[in-house]
């Protein structure tokens, strides 16, 4: 049986924008629907349940993060959700990707670009589904248990509220514990394409995820950074090694 067209819904102010993305997607077989503010967005998201969300920062009354916000609360909790914006600021990004989204995409964009981000969102998704099916499997380190059946995961027997990206750049590092993972590997390996030059998205998941795994997430005890080279878990980490790892600034 064909597998059915991905449905995209497509979320900006600007009707050229819109026009040109619709025009990209279509070409390489997605469904494509269309919002020009968040209200009609939110109403036909919780209808359609698309597959996908391209989502403009700046709508209006309600903006994306708001939108965002919502739709993490609703039937569309799991939704991959790209942000689409003019603004490039670092403030801006940690906005929008701590209130739920996925990745980050800032304009002029190159359209192709964008369609291949699409495309690895939708084949990341279609793979933690199948993962989903498999039989249950878990990790456990030192009070630490990650569940890649129900992609749940605890601490000290406390579920921690992870997005979907937290969780699985968590399971990538946990699978290999102690193995250094350059940047670009990381996010190759994660949001299965390039970062195209811009890792900040994966800095601040990492950043956001430390919030809720550490202590004291400035001198991070799970997932360390090792300057010049990456992040690496570790399960069995002590402080000895602290002097010689020191955080980026953008991961504060």
């Amino acid at each position: 049986m064909k597998e059915s067209a991905a449905k995209v819904l497509v979320v900006d102010d600007e009707v050229e924008i819109t026009q040109l993305i619709t025009l990209y997607l279509q070409r390489e077989g997605f469904d494509v629907y269309v919002a020009h503010d968040g209200e009609d967005a939110l109403r036909i998201a919780a209808t359609l349940l698309p597959d996908l969300v391209i989502l403009d920062v700046n709508l209006g009354r309600m903006d994306g993060i708001d939108v965002c916000r919502r739709l993490r609360s609703g039937s569309s909790s799991d939704v991959p959700i790209l942000f689409l914006s003019c603004k490039s600021e670092d403030n801006d990004i940690i906005r929008g990707l701590s209130e739920g989204g996925d990745d980050y995409v800032t304009k002029p964009f190159s359209p192709s670009q964008l369609v291949a981000r699409v495309q690895a969102h939708l084949r990341r998704s279609r793979t933690r589904e199948r993962s989903a099916e498999e039989p249950a499997t878990t990790i456990q380190y030192n009070g630490m248990e990650i569940d890649f059946r129900s992609l749940e995961v605890r601490l000290h027997g406390d579920r921690l509220n992870l997005s979907v990206k937290e969780f699985e750049l968590l399971s990538v590092l946990a699978r290999e514990p102690n193995r250094v993972f350059p940047l670009e590997d990381l996010y190759r390996r994660v949001w299965q394409t390039d970062s195209m030059g811009d890792t900040r998205t994966l800095m601040v998941h990492i950043s956001n995820l430390r919030k809720k795994l550490e202590q004291d997430p400035s001198r991070p005890r799970w997932i360390r950074t090792v300057r010049g080279f990456g992040y690496r878990f570790t399960p069995d980490s002590s402080d000895e090694d602290e002097a010689c790892e020191t955080e980026h600034a953008a991961n504060e």
